[in-house]
């Protein structure tokens, strides 16, 4: 039986969309081969917004730590998941998270060799993920309730990351602002597939656990812990900024980069929050994902990665 349907009878009252049913022609999510390259990205590479450039650098260079630990979680979970379907979209996001944290490395290594220290600050992150995070070795019964309240948490996250991945895709001002192409296309490459395997966490943990409770509790759990993330994250790396800062204080250029949409609001850990706590909820109810998947038969990394995939010898 289909892992939707498998949870749809737990959740009386379930929108249509959470109960859809997958047809054999279901989109498939799988890993993409990209091609990116960062030699000419300029420090801020959203020009004049030194801020901004940062707050989305933790989008890209900090997030990918938890998703990492997300797809090593997810890894744990497939021997305990039965339906094929299932299985098989639990495969495809562990390969899409891989990619990511290959192509961020790339981008993180560039800034990095232009002087903003970045790599102290992300090691500090990764041993920090894997303390609170990882398996911790436990066994039986323990390990199996760690595992679904792990992916309980790795699913709220994932709403917030498909929620930004939608503004991503979305958004008018990098372009009118010039932000530079490689990184225009590496977020946006990121937020679409984001959008694309957006049902996959939450999938897994409603397999695998279906409790409301902890579904609810984890989430407000990852709202809490995201948003200090993003803060602490984005403060690091201003201050280690290399190059010489404008007359503007951060405060001012946080309210007017959000005022401008140049960065997401902040209000989005708080905003979004009651939709997901719905008992009806379901990621398939937000955006349609037509354009997140025109966007990533269109990027100019897929693009590259495509046609060095299909080359002789390749």
């Amino acid at each position: 039986m289909l892992h939707v349907a498998l949870y749809g009878r737990r959740m009386a009252g379930t929108s249509s969309a959470a109960q859809r049913p997958y047809s054999a022609d279901e989109h498939a999510i799988s890993a993409r081969d990209v091609h990116f390259e960062f030699g000419d990205v300029p420090m801020h590479y959203i020009p004049g917004e030194v801020l901004a450039t940062h707050i989305v650098n933790v989008m890209h260079l900090v997030l990918p730590e938890g998703e990492r630990a997300m797809a090593q979680c997810l890894a744990e979970a497939m021997p305990l998941i039965d339906d094929a379907r299932l299985a098989e979209e639990v495969a495809g996001f562990v390969g899409q998270e891989s990619t990511h944290a290959s192509s961020h490395a790339a981008a993180r290594e560039h800034l990095q060799s232009i002087g903003l220290d970045v790599d102290t600050y992300v090691r500090a992150v990764s041993w920090l993920v894997d303390r609170v995070l990882g398996d911790h070795g436990l066994t039986g019964r323990a390990k199996r309730e760690w595992l679904n309240e792990r992916l309980g948490l790795f699913a709220g996250m994932e709403h917030y990351t498909a929620v930004i991945g939608e503004w991503l895709l979305e958004n008018p001002t990098f372009e009118e602002l010039g932000m530079d192409p490689t990184m225009l296309d590496l977020v946006r490459w990121h937020g679409a597939e984001e959008v694309e395997h957006r049902s996959v966490v939450y999938d897994a943990f409603m397999y695998l656990d279906g409790s409301y409770a902890r579904r609810a509790r984890t989430a407000v759990l990852a709202s809490a812990l995201l948003l200090p993330l993003f803060v602490v994250s984005t403060a690091y790396m201003y201050r280690r900024d290399p190059v010489p800062k404008s007359g503007r204080s951060w405060a001012t250029q946080f309210v007017s980069a959000t005022m401008r949409g140049v960065i997401p609001p902040a209000t989005i850990f708080l905003t979004e929050l009651p939709r997901y706590l719905r008992p009806g909820f379901h990621p398939s109810q937000l955006g349609p994902m037509d354009k997140a998947l025109r966007y990533l038969a269109h990027s100019p990394a897929a693009r590259v990665g495509r046609s060095s995939t299909d080359r002789p010898g390749q």
